[in-house]
């Protein structure tokens, strides 16, 4: 009986205290019966979880800013180049990211954002004289790196028109040509492309370069085509390399846009740096001046002094993008509500996103010091082609793991992933595929060239 008044006594203090008319309201939402039954049978443990869980319900969680850079390395660089790398990145998000997808998914090249790349003052960023401003190759990486952060693409233009035409023109061109090309290009008034691959001629391009020149008096005839070649469509000058007929030695050339002679054509149907424009060249007794032929490439050694430079700024574009595809992954799963929980609260999900950035710590690690090599002319062709082959075969794992995260979503274009995807399979070939690259370091630690 005691019992009883206890149960009756405690019924009338609940009630007491009940808002009847939001227990009506909850009546027609579900099974108050159901409801009761389910909760009684919950532990303690369970109980305590749940009510905590709906005391917090109407706070939203803080969450720590999203920052790829786990180990601060951006911090390394100088404050005036620091400034640089935030400027960039600032570039980056307000002029690239809207239009990334857009023009990607047209194949097209953005043109407006020349000029405007042209004022960040950051084209032949590391050469000295010439109007470029003579910064390290560290701060070169990192400006690669925020530009693959954002698009691939435009991190491909830059370097072409940087790295690969600039670059041959001030390591293989006479004083005048430099004085007559690298001003131009540095304000970007003068657009370049780098002619070497060959639709037959990948890999081989060291001693089996099918495109031809021959000497006739001042002039030299090219004969050939060369595939691949980024910027080219619209390029004022392009650097074509090609096989000396009397020599058989690689000799390099700057041949302008209204030359006789080349035939530049869009390549179509790319599933990679689709904004990129490539061309099919065809050269067709096409004929340059002397004036005009690089005259301190006289050998397939002159040209690869160009390629070592710039296959490391393909290492620092891969970890680039990978840092793109991870931190979008991030976001998302903080975005994504699955089981009444973002998914980044799933302890699956956090194991992923430790696993992917620890790839790209390492990453960033690596191609940090690989600058600093480059910076203290210590930078060899097994270094470059290492980091080269690292970072390109992590990047590889993460936009994979970054694609698996957003589930069915991965595959539309809206959410970036799937650009990060099919542009790091490009990444992963040009600048050397992974095969090449791993025999010029094994002919570096070995002794021996496994090369046929």
């Amino acid at each position: 009986m005691k019992n009883f008044f206890q149960s009756i006594s405690g019924i009338k203090s609940i009630l007491k205290n009940l808002d009847i008319e939001k227990l009506n309201k909850l009546s027609q939402k579900v099974d108050l019966n159901e409801m009761m039954g389910v909760v009684s049978s919950m532990s303690d443990e369970d109980l305590a979880k749940m009510m905590k869980m709906m005391k917090s319900g109407g706070k939203k969680k803080a969450i720590p800013p999203i920052n790829g850079d786990f180990y601060e390395l951006g911090k390394t660089l100088p404050e005036k180049e620091r400034e640089i790398q935030l400027k960039v990145r600032e570039f980056m998000e307000k002029e690239i990211r809207p239009i990334a997808n857009e023009y990607w998914n047209k194949a097209e090249f953005p043109m407006h954002i020349i000029p405007k790349m042209a004022e960040l003052n950051i084209a032949g960023l590391t050469y000295k004289g010439y109007g470029c401003p003579g910064h390290s190759a560290l701060l070169e990486g990192f400006l690669a790196m925020e530009m693959a952060r954002v698009d691939t693409s435009i991190s491909t233009f830059f370097g072409v028109q940087t790295g690969l035409a600039m670059g041959s023109i001030y390591y293989c061109g006479s004083e005048e040509q430099k004085q007559e090309w690298l001003p131009k290009m540095q304000k970007m008034e003068v657009i370049g492309a780098f002619g070497l691959t060959e639709p037959e001629v990948g890999s081989a391009v060291a001693g089996g370069l099918t495109t031809t020149c021959k000497r006739e008096g001042d002039e030299w005839v090219i004969n050939g085509q060369k595939k691949w070649i980024g910027n080219a469509t619209f390029s004022d000058i392009t650097i074509i390399w090609a096989r000396d007929l009397d020599d058989q030695k690689v000799k390099g050339f700057i041949v302008r846009k209204d030359n006789p002679g080349i035939h530049p054509e869009k390549m179509e149907n790319k599933m990679a740096l689709r904004t990129v424009q490539n061309a099919l060249i065809t050269l067709k007794d096409c004929r340059v001046p002397e004036s005009d032929r690089l005259q301190e490439a006289n050998s397939f050694k002159d040209t690869s002094v160009v390629l070592k430079m710039t296959r490391a700024g393909v290492a620092w574009q891969a970890v680039g993008c990978a840092r793109g595809a991870y931190e979008a992954a991030l976001k998302y799963t903080n975005d994504r509500f699955q089981f009444g929980r973002p998914i980044a609260s799933f302890q699956l999900v956090q194991d992923l996103l430790v696993t992917m950035l620890g790839d790209l710590t390492a990453m960033q690690t690596m191609v940090t010091r690989l600058s600093i090599m480059q910076d203290n002319d210590e930078l060899l062709d097994e270094h470059a082609s290492l980091a080269k082959v690292f970072c390109t075969l992590r990047m590889r794992d993460i936009v994979d793991q970054a694609r698996e995260l957003f589930g069915g979503n991965g595959i539309l274009l809206e959410y970036d992933i799937a650009r990060f995807v099919a542009d790091a399979e490009a990444i992963y070939s040009y600048e050397g595929t992974k095969e090449i690259n791993s025999l010029i370091v094994g002919r570096a630690i070995t002794g021996h060239s496994a090369f046929v």
